[in-house]
């Protein structure tokens, strides 16, 4: 492989699964994982790195294949441990913020694009993590009713501990359960996948009969160089979704992909309307 971003890829793989393996429950390594999630993070964003992986040629990204997978896969579960790390050092003496959540935070602004979220919305985050800023962002300043779901035991104990700091009386409720268990997922109006959940366009799939017909579900992606922090937009059945917009945000390290239901044609008398 002889493309420059190839060592760096190297680099960051390398750099991401020491830093998982030393994850302790505790906040010993929190720096220098710190360091590295903003390091990939400018990595990814950089208008130059993003020419050079776009002059890549077929085979070559055929060759980067493993490594990519690699990378997505660690650098997603580093993002995980990261949130932990923040929320442990929260709840132990304030916040410890860096470049990485700064970026999704500024990302929940447009999160729906057109589709506005109002007082009167249900939203629901699949993916909430131990330091749900979307849910505490979303509740604050629209005052809509937020649901976030992870099946990661820890991160939603941890997660409820942040809401009842920092959003004690915000209308949010966390749970730690997989979307097929939801009781209650009729109820939504407003959907957000989180970017570094691998299987959301199999769940998207699952979605269509279980949820009403007027909801809006926001696909955090990366395609491009940003594939190697999240998870790519994928096709989808044109029979059940369609993709209504995208929330592209050069500066970002994930876009947003919104979709809506394709809804059946009514009849009346048996003409289609």
């Amino acid at each position: 492989m002889t493309n420059r971003l190839y060592p760096s890829l190297l680099f960051f793989r390398d750099r991401f699964v020491q830093a998982a393996a030393m994850y302790d429950g505790t906040t010993l390594y929190h720096s220098e994982l710190q360091q590295t999630i903003d390091d990939y993070a400018a990595f990814i964003t950089d208008e130059k790195n993003q020419r050079l992986w776009s002059d890549l040629k077929a085979g070559d990204i055929e060759e980067f294949h493993p490594l990519i997978r690699q990378l997505r896969d660690t650098s997603a579960h580093c993002v995980a441990i990261m949130e932990k790390y923040r929320a442990l050092n929260m709840l132990r003496d304030g916040d410890g913020t860096h470049a990485y959540f700064h970026h999704i935070e500024a990302s929940i602004e447009k999160e729906f694009g057109s589709f506005t979220v109002t007082a009167d919305s249900k939203v629901l985050l699949i993916g909430s993590g131990s330091f749900p800023m979307t849910p505490l962002l979303i509740a604050k300043r629209t005052g809509a009713e937020v649901t976030g779901i992870d099946i990661d035991s820890e991160a939603v104990e941890l997660g409820k501990q942040v809401v009842d700091r920092l959003g004690p009386k915000l209308p949010i409720r966390l749970e730690n359960l997989p979307l097929e268990q939801l009781h209650d997922i009729g109820k939504f109006s407003h959907i957000i996948f989180s970017s570094t959940v691998p299987v959301k366009y199999a769940l998207l799939g699952w979605l269509y009969d279980a949820v009403r017909p007027d909801v809006i579900v926001a696909m955090r992606y990366g395609d491009g160089l940003k594939a190697l922090f999240n998870y790519p937009m994928k096709s989808v059945d044109e029979h059940k979704w369609q993709l209504s917009e995208t929330v592209v945000r050069p500066g970002h390290v994930f876009d947003v992909a919104l979709y809506r239901k394709t809804l059946a044609p009514s009849y009346v008398g048996g003409t289609a309307i």
